[in-house]
């Protein structure tokens, strides 16, 4: 599976509460749009957070695979094991080959399992440090592609740009924005001169906001908490945006949740630090006018928070089109402007 070529050519689903739907494509979006609007990037970049290791304890070895999620110090990750049962605590496991290591101390990559949680997560405590534990992860590491296209192929070169925005500035995703891809630098300087304006955020997209409902109470799901910014310069043009009759489109689940955390208070502040905010069908939001999405998997807290903005009724009716119609989806596929249920 590969993205549309180019990005801007993906379709996009237009959706109105109460008023249908509308097939259009995402290059469309200058007309879509109006002046005064402003659109909401999350400018996070995507780490190559993938890493196979070799645990090693005695003469036993087992390889185990690793997915990255949450950077809790500068020499710890919380990740995601496979297969977790064989994991113990202290156990030690390498990254690299052994041979890669004689020939540079630093070209392998050493780290102890601190902590084994429930679900398959474990605490890794590497031996570097800050940026040069990033740069080892760099050379070790694979883009994080979903499981529903890494089963179906390896990671590639061209899977280094793809699975990037074209606005991606600060390291920490270890999943992609992924209603960001579709935008391309002429698309942005046409929404530019079309006076649509453009603002980011940062919300470091851990693996734990795509894992799957699984208890019966959907209040009992625990989140996992993500670190976000949204910096005074951005909140004070949104307001402004606001007061002047704009609309504020946030472009991807991420942005949305990391504005409505920020607008808690009842208005959007600065907000900087953790957030695990889970939006549900009843939820009132108080920052996001209209979104754009890509399309999700059923039972997915994603599938939810779309689901509170448009109605579930409106969102099931939409995905039926989306799937006799031929959309493409999750992270590759098309995507969806949606427009809030009226109240």
């Amino acid at each position: 599976m590969r993205p549309a070529e180019p990005r801007d050519a993906a379709r996009l689903l237009v959706v109105r509460p109460g008023s249908g739907l509308e097939d259009r494509a995402v290059r469309d979006l200058t007309e879509l749009l109006r002046p005064g609007d402003a659109l909401v990037f999350n400018d996070t970049k995507v780490i190559p957070a993938e890493l196979v290791g070799v645990r090693v304890r005695s003469e036993a070895v087992a390889t185990v695979h690793f997915n990255l999620h949450k950077r809790i110090a500068p020499d710890r990750w919380l990740a995601f094991a496979r297969p977790a049962k064989r994991l113990k605590i202290g156990d030690h496991v390498r990254f690299g080959t052994v041979s890669e290591a004689i020939v540079c101390e630093m070209a392998g990559l050493d780290a102890e399992v601190a902590t084994k949680g429930d679900g398959g997560e474990v605490e890794l405590r590497f031996a570097f440090s800050g940026v040069a534990l990033d740069e080892a992860i760099a050379r070790h590491g694979h883009v994080p592609l979903p499981p529903y296209i890494a089963s179906k192929r390896s990671e590639d070169a061209r899977d280094r740009a793809d699975y990037q925005t074209v606005f991606a500035r600060h390291d920490g995703s270890v999943a992609a924005p992924t209603a960001g891809l579709h935008f391309t630098p002429e698309l942005l300087a046409r929404l530019d001169a079309r006076g649509i304006s453009q603002h980011f955020v940062t919300l470091h997209v851990g693996a734990g906001t795509f894992l799957p409902v699984k208890t019966e109470d959907v209040h009992a799901h625990r989140m996992h908490a993500e670190w976000g910014e949204v910096s005074a310069a951005t909140a004070e043009a949104l307001a402004a945006t606001r007061a002047r009759g704009g609309r504020i489109i946030a472009v991807g689940t991420t942005s949305a949740r990391l504005l409505e955390t920020a607008a808690r208070s009842g208005t959007l502040q600065p907000f900087a630090g953790e957030t695990d905010i889970f939006i549900t069908p009843g939820y009132r939001f108080r920052a996001v006018d209209a979104l754009m999405s890509n399309f999700h998997l059923p039972k997915s807290t994603l599938f939810m928070l779309v689901s509170a903005f448009s109605g579930l009724a409106t969102m099931r009716a939409a995905y039926a089109h989306a799937i006799d119609t031929g959309y493409r989806f999750y992270s590759y596929g098309d995507a969806s402007l949606l427009f809030p249920a009226r109240a």
